[in-house]
């Protein structure tokens, strides 16, 4: 029988237990999960019957959906004390980090320690730094956030809590899709939690258009 479980060994280096992603919402899939101690993950759709969901002991942690945009319809602006670069220093990219992922699902997750998950997205961090695939995002030449990137994908971002809620973050946003967009990439997406409104604004903003959502449900066994 095909495994319908997945073992994510990013996740279970961080939490210190065995941790899986179920690629289908079955019965079966949550029988074969049932029988794996540790942390489990499953998206689902929104509108999906969840009764299985709540027979085999999961529950909600929060609802993703995707934001996407084309060249034709971005909307930028320019900073003149705004700057963006590869080169970043690895120190103070994890001092950012540290804390700045309250909305993800890790930090809501009320059975997981706030320091691991912090821990998590460190290590994520530094994957990313070691592939060359993070913005440093700068202000009058101080870094003052990040962006981390798989292709065209930006899947791990954040400002420094200084420099939050002062309008900044267009710009950033801005001037790294535009790099995205000027070495050949056609869109530009991410995924972010519908609970984090001044990113989903953000988003907005810049002429981003939203779909794909996907409720994300937990379950932990030991």
């Amino acid at each position: 029988m095909n495994s319908l479980i997945k073992s994510t060994p990013w996740d279970t280096s961080a939490f210190g237990m065995p941790t899986w992603e179920l690629i289908e919402y079955s019965e079966a899939a949550l029988q074969q999960a049932q029988q794996a101690k540790g942390h489990h993950t499953l998206k689902v759709d929104p509108l999906a019957d969840k009764h299985l969901l709540h027979n085999y002991g999961f529950y909600y942690c929060d609802t993703l959906i995707e934001p996407h945009c084309t060249v034709s319809r971005l909307r930028t602006s320019l900073h003149p004390d705004i700057s963006i670069s590869k080169i970043v220093d690895f120190e103070q990219a994890l001092a950012i980090c540290k804390g700045a992922f309250i909305h993800g699902r890790f930090h809501r997750d009320f059975n997981l320690s706030k320091a691991a998950a912090d821990f998590r997205y460190g290590n994520w961090l530094k994957q990313l730094l070691e592939a060359q695939q993070v913005y440093g995002l700068y202000w009058e030449g101080t870094l003052a956030g990040f962006i981390g990137h798989k292709g065209n994908n930006l899947v791990l971002h954040a400002v420094a809590e200084q420099y939050r809620g002062k309008g900044l973050s267009k710009y950033w946003w801005g001037a790294v899709c535009a790099d995205l967009f000027g070495i050949g990439n056609n869109k530009v997406k991410s995924s972010i939690s519908a609970s984090n409104l001044a990113v989903l604004n953000l988003y907005a903003s810049l002429g981003f258009s939203f779909s794909n959502p996907q409720d994300i449900y937990h379950r932990m066994t030991l």
